[in-house]
């Protein structure tokens, strides 16, 4: 039945979500942000939009693969790092240096996930922190390069003079359009990302978390796939660090450090990892309740904490998942009706 026609019994059949195009409205809608915002509100922004595609990324493994990775924090540092220090020390236009963040983190990631690949289960997990420790204890001691402790400050922003020539650009802050730059940035890595998932490749990846026995079994690589995810999803993380390094206008060792791994991980899981655009709800979830929190009380790590465990017991297919269950019984109940 058409959704939102009018049946006999005078039951309206709510409207089907898959008829809106909800990514395109939410990109439009997030297009306005720094002339109907504050300054605060693009600050918001700009995070959200970085922090879903790290969150994603990181998807591609956890949710699309089922790898369980504690050290993808790893190549989010690295990105940030190469672009930080091309730009500052070298004077790389902005362009180049994303893109050889980008290459350098699925690099390293290639590198790693050699390793990686060779365990599975817990063992894989503790050899991703493992790497992934490895690698903040040399950019915490290279002083030379890194920075060390005192990290990588001031790493400026890319040249957005060109915006001026748009209608409606010339008289926005640096901020605001850097903000543009990365909403732009994300959509299209997301586009990628979204595109890699629903391939065969990406449907390859289901079968081997499935039962990689069976994929095995039916003569799939399976180590040869889990290794293509893992380079494609440390790349993917390099873009985003890159893109938070300038954001922050800095890059530090803690950038790299375990625990950011697993605040990243709790974005896929709160916003839905079944769901491809789950990360991307608890990002902006995760971001907008720390926001909160912290203006209220200083035990904001205690009050997040007790949140969370609320939220993931009350939707344990996360909030995207709940959300889709939500509807799918409206239309149920719906349809009940009209058979009535």
């Amino acid at each position: 039945m058409t959704a939102g026609r009018r049946v006999r019994t005078g039951v309206r059949v709510p409207w089907s979500s898959g008829r809106v195009p909800w990514t395109l409205v939410v990109f439009l809608a997030a297009l306005w942000v720094p002339w109907l915002g504050s300054r605060y509100d693009t600050f918001l922004g700009t995070q959200i939009a970085i922090d879903a595609l790290f969150a994603v990324s990181l998807n591609l493994l956890l949710g699309t693969t089922g790898l369980v990775s504690f050290g993808h924090v790893a190549y989010f540092g690295i990105g940030a790092y190469l672009c930080g220090i091309l730009m500052k020390t070298y004077g790389v236009p902005f362009a180049p240096a994303f893109a050889a963040a980008g290459l350098g983190a699925a690099g390293f990631a290639l590198v790693f996930g050699f390793f990686c690949v060779r365990l599975t289960k817990i063992y894989f997990a503790m050899l991703t922190l493992a790497f992934s420790q490895i690698a903040w204890a040399v950019c915490f001691k290279w002083n030379g390069v890194t920075g060390g402790d005192q990290g990588l400050p001031d790493v400026p922003y890319p040249d957005l003079d060109w915006m001026s020539a748009i209608p409606g650009l010339d008289g926005l802050r640096v901020s605001d359009r850097f903000y543009l730059l990365t909403l732009a940035l994300v959509a299209v890595s997301l586009a990628v990302l979204r595109r890699i998932t629903g391939s065969p490749f990406g449907r390859m990846l289901t079968t081997i978390r499935e039962n990689p026995e069976r994929a095995a079994f039916i003569g799939l690589n399976v180590r040869r796939y889990e290794l293509a995810a893992f380079v494609i999803a440390g790349g993917f993380a390099g873009l985003a660090g890159a893109l938070f390094g300038i954001f922050n206008r800095g890059v530090f060792a803690d950038y790299l450090y375990w625990p950011k791994s697993a605040e990243v991980m709790i974005m896929a899981i709160l916003g839905g990892m079944e769901h491809f655009w789950g990360p991307v709800v608890g990002a902006a979830a995760l971001v907008m309740l720390n926001q909160q929190i912290t203006s209220y009380t200083e035990y904001w790590p205690f009050v997040l904490g007790v949140i969370l465990l609320v939220l993931l017991f009350s939707f344990p297919g996360g909030i995207l998942g709940g959300l889709v269950a939500v509807l799918a019984w409206l239309r149920r109940r719906a349809g009940g009706r009209q058979l009535a």
